[in-house]
């Protein structure tokens, strides 16, 4: 089901993850970012946009995670965007023989046999330089960044006042860093991610996380402050005071909780207890 969130823009969630699909309605269609995450629900989604009367005309993943990529035929066969960076990273992983396989060993087991791999990943990427998404409708702002995967982009929907976050800033899932990135420092990638949101965050009227609830104007700067509060805690060893995680985690995602516990193990400590870089 799509709902509105903003003039113009609508928002279609997953049941299980809570993916949100994003919908910018443009001249002579839309724009959708990051569809997902069943064949259904998909499928569902292509439906809803017929009875609108909007075609799918351009696409784009915020991130190569395995849940932004999806697409399904119903959707139709406009090109799909990304950074340059996304793009190049899911050309490599198509490249293995194996792909396929070890995607499938990874997708969630109640919805590994629902989620269809056929169009997964053929992203388009934009030249490195691209500002914006090339496309007939409002202006849609790339706002690229390293935190959480390669090539991350947020959107900034700047005439409707949308904020489109990728997996960032979302009130279910704790921050998750990304030590792939071929970087050094995924605690600085991180907290350099939630500067470039911050740069926009006095004109945000919604946020729209990859997961979870959308954020209203007056909840942005408490999300941001929320993600920066969970990495510095990550940095300097300490437990951190986070809703999202331990017995005030919302019923059914509890699970998060291990999530921060294996960055622990891998980020905790970058800094020494004296506050001097480790």
């Amino acid at each position: 089901m799509l709902n509105q969130v903003s003039e113009g823009v609508l928002v279609h969630q997953s049941e299980l993850l809570r993916n949100n699909t994003v919908v910018v309605q443009g001249a002579d269609g839309v724009l959708l970012a990051d569809p997902g995450i069943t064949g259904d629900e998909m499928a569902c989604l292509a439906n809803d946009l017929r009875g609108l009367g909007q075609p799918v005309v351009a696409g784009f993943a915020t991130h190569p995670d395995w849940d932004h990529v999806l697409w399904h035929a119903e959707l139709g066969d406009a090109p799909r965007y990304g950074t340059a960076r996304c793009a190049a990273y899911l050309r490599d992983l198509r490249s293995d023989a194996d792909w396929e396989a070890r995607i499938a060993e990874g997708l969630p087991p109640e919805i590994a046999d629902e989620t269809p791999l056929d169009l997964f990943g053929l992203i388009t990427g934009l030249p490195a330089e691209a500002a914006q998404i090339p496309w007939d409708g409002p202006t849609v702002r790339i706002l690229e960044h390293q935190g959480h995967a390669p090539g991350h982009a947020g959107l900034w929907v700047e005439e409707r006042g949308v904020l489109v976050a990728g997996d960032m800033l979302s009130d279910v899932f704790i921050p998750m860093l990304d030590d792939l990135n071929g970087t050094n420092d995924p605690i600085e990638d991180y907290l350099a991610a939630l500067r470039l949101f911050e740069g926009v965050a006095d004109d945000v009227d919604v946020l729209i996380p990859g997961h979870g609830s959308v954020a209203r104007a007056d909840e942005v700067r408490a999300r941001i402050e929320q993600d920066r509060a969970y990495v510095h805690a990550l940095r300097d060893a300490r437990d951190p005071d986070d809703p999202r995680i331990g017995p005030s985690a919302k019923p059914g995602w509890e699970w998060v909780s291990d999530i921060h516990a294996g960055q622990a193990q891998r980020f905790g400590g970058s800094r020494d207890r004296d506050g001097t870089p480790g």
